[in-house]
């Protein structure tokens, strides 16, 4: 049982008769609450939704939202520590580690649900339909979103620019106005070269849009936008994998977000790319 669950079980007996309702259901169905309203899971439980707040409270954590970010994170990290080391113990099969990779992607993408803020994505989506140049940068794992999103927003006719290469990214920076985005992501929100440009950007007047972790990160902290994944991976891991997904899940909602708005204007371009590509075809 992780840890999470684990507390709740060692609280049952302090807490009152409408909180041990509460902390018995998600017990029993830990899967299901991290896409539950406060209004869902008091029906549940049968209970008030004041309750849940306050069982919230009484085990520690500030709010509904916070717990199930906290739960999903146990959940995913305790029952498939797919990126650990511990799966050098466990040798799955091929067919397994597919299962379980689905599993873990699946987990993450729907945590996003409950990190990503509403109000944080509408403003995203404003200030990069309006920008003039968009920047995304990352590395390790990270690149690949950032080299997803360089693409996708190529596509919509943006002035689009990524690279691994941080001394050119130090020469592109200097000439960052007002007008442009520079979208920094890292699920540490601690990378050295990501922080360094990402400050360097806003010093230049360009809005800092981030996409890290929910953790009050130094990036979290800096950025003027914050579009917040889950933490579904450790640190110490044998690769990025689920929280790749995440970071990938919002670069697409993104990408889609603004071509509702300008698609209209980019269909011609779209269709003759589109076109050329089957000419080119052998």
């Amino acid at each position: 049982m992780n840890s999470l669950l684990s507390r709740i079980e060692k609280e049952l007996s302090k807490l009152s008769d409408a909180e041990r309702k509460i902390g018995e259901y998600i017990i029993k169905n830990p899967e299901l609450i991290p896409n539950m309203t406060t209004k869902e899971l008091s029906k549940k439980s049968g209970v008030s939704e004041a309750s849940v707040v306050r069982f919230c409270k009484s085990i520690g954590i500030r709010s509904f939202k916070t717990f199930k970010l906290e739960l999903v994170k146990n959940i995913t990290l305790s029952q498939t520590n797919i990126t650990d080391f511990s799966i050098l113990q466990k040798r799955d099969s091929p067919y397994d580690l597919f299962h379980k990779v689905t599993y873990v992607n699946k987990a993450a993408i729907d945590s996003t649900l409950s990190s990503l803020d509403k109000n944080e994505l509408d403003k995203a989506v404003e200030l990069i339909k309006r920008a003039k140049k968009i920047i995304f940068y990352g590395v390790g794992g990270s690149a690949t979103a950032a080299f997803d999103g360089h693409y996708k927003f190529s596509k919509l006719g943006y002035h689009s620019i990524t690279t691994l290469d941080f001394h050119f990214m130090i020469s592109l920076i200097p000439y960052l106005t007002e007008d442009d985005v520079f979208i920094a992501i890292s699920m540490s929100g601690k990378t050295k070269d990501v922080l360094e440009l990402a400050r360097f950007a806003k010093k230049k007047g360009a809005t800092l849009i981030s996409i890290t972790n929910i953790d009050n990160s130094p990036l979290y902290k800096e950025a003027d936008i914050r579009l917040c994944t889950p933490i579904v991976e450790g640190d110490v891991r044998i690769g990025t994998i689920s929280s790749r997904m995440t970071q990938l899940n919002i670069i697409d909602t993104l990408y889609l977000s603004v071509f509702n708005n300008i698609g209209e204007n980019v269909l011609e371009q779209y269709h003759e790319a589109r076109n050329e590509a089957v000419r080119l075809r052998r």
